[in-house]
C-alpha cells in the first residue's frame, strides 16, 4: 500500500518503523525538517518538509493516489484538517489521531468521512482499566466482542503450574484454557502439549472470561478486584481512566503537582480525590496512602520519573502499572519485577497497522491485532471467508507454518478451544497466535 503519514513525532516514528517492515511504500510529511530527515535516514523512505494540511504539499506527496493517509501530529485540529484536504484530493482512506475528548465524541458519527479515529490516551486508559478488573494478570486483551480473552500471567516461584506439562493442565486444574505463547528469559515459544512450564515463565492464556476466573481460582492465584488506586499525573490518560474506574466502583486518588490541572480535575471528576502535591517525594506518597492502595498507576509525562516511582512502589510490594513513551525502558522495569507497562504510541500504531492489513486481504478478514510477549509475537483475530483454502478440514490435517497455534474459534457465538478434530468454517472468528509476523489474511498461516 502507498501510505502517507503526516507527523513525525513518537506515533509517526512508531508507524514508520512497523509499516516499512511490512513492505508498505511510506511518505512522511512534517514541518520540522530535522524530524523528516531522521526518518528518511533511519528507514530509507521519502519525506517532505512542510505543512501537512497544505494541498500543494499533499499533492507533492502524491496523496491523490495514496491508499491511506494517517494524520498523527500533536494537534487535533491540524490532523482533522489534513484528513479533510486528503479526502478532497481523493485519498482512499484517512485516519486521524484525535486526543481531545470533545472532538473525539463530536466526530464519532463520521461526518468527516474518516475511516478511523485513534485516541492514544483513551486506548491506554482502557487497557489499564482491564488490568485493574483482573489484578492477577499483567495484560488483558479482549477478542470476539469479549467472548474470549487473552491474558498474560507470570508464574510465581511457588505456583502449582511450575514443572507441569501443558497436556496435563486440563485434567490437573479442571479448566478449559489454552496456553498459546510463553516468554522465558530471552526466548519465546509457541508451545505444544509436551512443553513443561517453569517458575518465572510469562504465559499467554486464551479462554472465555468465566473459564479464566475458574483457572486462576484452581491454581490459587486469584486476586480480589482492586477497590482503590492512586494515579500519579493529571493528564488525559488519568482523566479517561478516572471516568472508567468510577463506573466499576473503584475509589480514585489523583496526585498532581500542577494547580491548574488539579482545578480542572475537580471540576470534571466528582468522585475522585484530587491532591496537589509533589508525587516525586516518596514521603508524600506514603502519607497519601501508597502502602495501603491496591494499585499505583504512574502516568507522569516523564518516563524516568515513572520508572523511579514504579521501582520504589514495587519494592514496597505495591501493584504497579507504568506508562512509558520510550518502551526500551521497560526492560529495566521487567528486571525489577514491574510487569505491566502501557505504551500509548504502540497501542495507536497497532490500531493503524491492523486497519492497514485488513484493507488488503481476502482470505479471511482481520478484525483484531495485538502484539504480545514484548511485541515479539502477534495474536490476530480473523473472520474466515469462503476463500480460506481449508474450510471444513480437520486442524490435524492442515499443514501450518512453524510457530503458529489456533488459540480459539468462535462459531455462532460459542467458544471452542480447538483440538485436532475441529475445523474452520465460513464466518468463524479464528484467533491465531504466532511468533511470525505480517500475516494479512487467514491463508497466510498455511505452509505452501
Amino acid at each position: 500500500m502507498k501510505i502517507v503519514i503526516v507527523g513525525c513525532g513518537k506515533v509517526g516514528e512508531a508507524l514508520v518503523e512497523q509499516l516499512t517492515k511490512e513492505g508498505h511504500d511510506i511518505i512522511v510529511i512534517d514541518s520540522n525538517s530535522a524530524l523528516v530527515k531522521k526518518l528518511i535516514d533511519d528507514f530509507d523512505i521519502k519525506g517532505i518538509c512542510g505543512n501537512g494540511a497544505n494541498p500543494d504539499i499533499q499533492k507533492e506527496a502524491d496523496v491523490p493516489a495514496c491508499d491511506l493517509l494517517v494524520a498523527c501530529t500533536p494537534l487535533d485540529e491540524l490532523n482533522i484538517l489534513c484528513c479533510m484536504v486528503a479526502k478532497k484530493l481523493g485519498a482512499k482512506e484517512i485516519i486521524a489521531r484525535v486526543r481531545n475528548n470533545e472532538y473525539f465524541n463530536l466526530f464519532l458519527d463520521n461526518d468527516l468521512g474518516l475511516s478511523m479515529m485513534v485516541n492514544p490516551e483513551y486506548e491506554a486508559a482502557m487497557e489499564i482499566a482491564r488490568v485493574l478488573r483482573f489484578p492477577s494478570a499483567i495484560k488483558i486483551e479482549p477478542f470476539a466482542d469479549g467472548k474470549v480473552e487473552l491474558i498474560e500471567y507470570k508464574i510465581a516461584e511457588n505456583s502449582p503450574l511450575a514443572d507441569v506439562a501443558l497436556r496435563d493442565l486440563g485434567e490437573k486444574f479442571q479448566s478449559k484454557i489454552l496456553i498459546c505463547a510463553i516468554s522465558r528469559e530471552e526466548d519465546i515459544f509457541i508451545p505444544n502439549g509436551d512443553f513443561v512450564l517453569k517458575a518465572g515463565d510469562k504465559i499467554n492464556i486464551t479462554a472465555a472470561p468465566k473459564d479464566i476466573y475458574s483457572f486462576f481460582r484452581n491454581i490459587g492465584a486469584f486476586k480480589k478486584r482492586c477497590k482503590n488506586v492512586i494515579i500519579l499525573g493529571g493528564g488525559r490518560i488519568a482523566f479517561y481512566l478516572a471516568k472508567q474506574l468510577k463506573h466499576i466502583g473503584i475509589s480514585i486518588k489523583i496526585i498532581e503537582n500542577n494547580y491548574e490541572k488539579c482545578l480542572a480535575f475537580k471540576e470534571n471528576l466528582d468522585k475522585a480525590d484530587i491532591i496537589q502535591a509533589d508525587y516525586t517525594d516518596f514521603n508524600t506518597l506514603e502519607e497519601e496512602g501508597l502502602l495501603k492502595t491496591d494499585a499505583l498507576i504512574a502516568l507522569s509525562d516523564n518516563d524516568e520519573t515513572n520508572v523511579i516511582i514504579s521501582m520504589y512502589a514495587n519494592d514496597k510490594r505495591v501493584r504497579v502499572i507504568t506508562k512509558l513513551d520510550n518502551i526500551s525502558l521497560s526492560a529495566m522495569l521487567d528486571k525489577a519485577g514491574v510487569d505491566t507497562v502501557i505504551a500509548p504510541k504502540l497501542l495507536t500504531a497497532n490500531q493503524i497497522i491492523r486497519y492497514a492489513r485488513s484493507r488488503q486481504n481476502s482470505g479471511g478478514r482481520m478484525c483484531s491485532l495485538y502484539r504480545i510477549v514484548n511485541n515479539r509475537a502477534e495474536a490476530i483475530e480473523f473472520i474466515a471467508s469462503d476463500t480460506f483454502e481449508h474450510l471444513s478440514t480437520s486442524l490435524k490435517d492442515i499443514k501450518f507454518k512453524p510457530n503458529i497455534i489456533i488459540a480459539s474459534i468462535i462459531r455462532d457465538g460459542a467458544l471452542l478451544i480447538p483440538n485436532g478434530q475441529d475445523t474452520i468454517e465460513i464466518d468463524d472468528r479464528v484467533l491465531v497466535v504466532t511468533s511470525s509476523k505480517y500475516f494479512d489474511e487467514l491463508n497466510d498461516i498455511l505452509e505452501r
